[in-house]
């Protein structure tokens, strides 16, 4: 579960930001709409824990990461978030299987391959796990990053304009991958986006 209080963060003086409250329980999606400019790529980040607030609160699992050290942050993000990039990240010089792995390595858990190998034959790239991410189409990369975010089970899954590059088609797969795998380790789902496309699919909807 994560929620958020009094959330606010500024880049200097002359560009600073207030946030809604947001709440988003286990197995919820929430979608958060926004122009260019309203900060979503911002509030991303703090549920992230890849940026500091100037103030408020975010909460996910009843810990408060605000009041977590840095080292702390790390290693909670590892196992407890899983983010979807507009861009995938990838290790470009490891294999698809080894960038899944890379995942548990992250968050100092044992190598799980089955996890990988089930992922894999859930989201439809089995036999792309020993290909470079560079040998990948576009869909196949969008799908691996997916299984990358979902290795660990993470409590919330946080996707970054998972549809913006994609047509009508391409869309509604990656929001039923991204649903199916929230709902089936009983994740947070949240979706930030200026796709106005998205707007009729989630019930739960904030708009900056």
């Amino acid at each position: 579960m994560l929620t958020t209080k009094s959330l606010t963060f500024a880049y200097g003086a002359d560009k600073q930001f207030a946030f809604p409250d947001l709440s988003c329980t286990d197995r919820e999606a929430l979608l958060i709409l926004g122009r260019s400019g309203t900060g979503k790529t911002t509030l991303l980040h703090l549920l992230a824990l890849l940026l500091q607030p100037k103030g408020g609160s975010v909460v996910m699992n009843n810990t408060d990461l605000t009041q977590l050290s840095a080292a702390q942050t790390a290693a909670f993000r590892a196992e407890n978030v899983g983010i979807v990039y507009q861009k995938p990240h990838f290790v470009s010089s490891l294999s698809v299987m080894d960038n899944l792995l890379m995942a548990n390595y992250l968050a100092s858990q044992p190598q799980k391959k089955e996890r990988a190998r089930e992922l894999a034959s859930q989201l439809g790239f089995t036999d792309r796990l020993d290909k470079k991410t560079n040998q990948l189409s576009q869909g196949e990369q969008q799908r691996v990053s997916i299984a990358l975010a979902v290795m660990n089970q993470p409590g919330v899954i946080l996707a970054d304009e998972p549809t913006s590059s994609l047509d009508d088609t391409n869309t509604d797969l990656v929001i039923d991958l991204l649903r199916q795998q929230s709902e089936q380790i009983g994740a947070s789902l949240v979706v930030v986006t200026h796709d106005q496309r998205l707007k009729d699919v989630f019930r739960n909807r904030v708009n900056l």
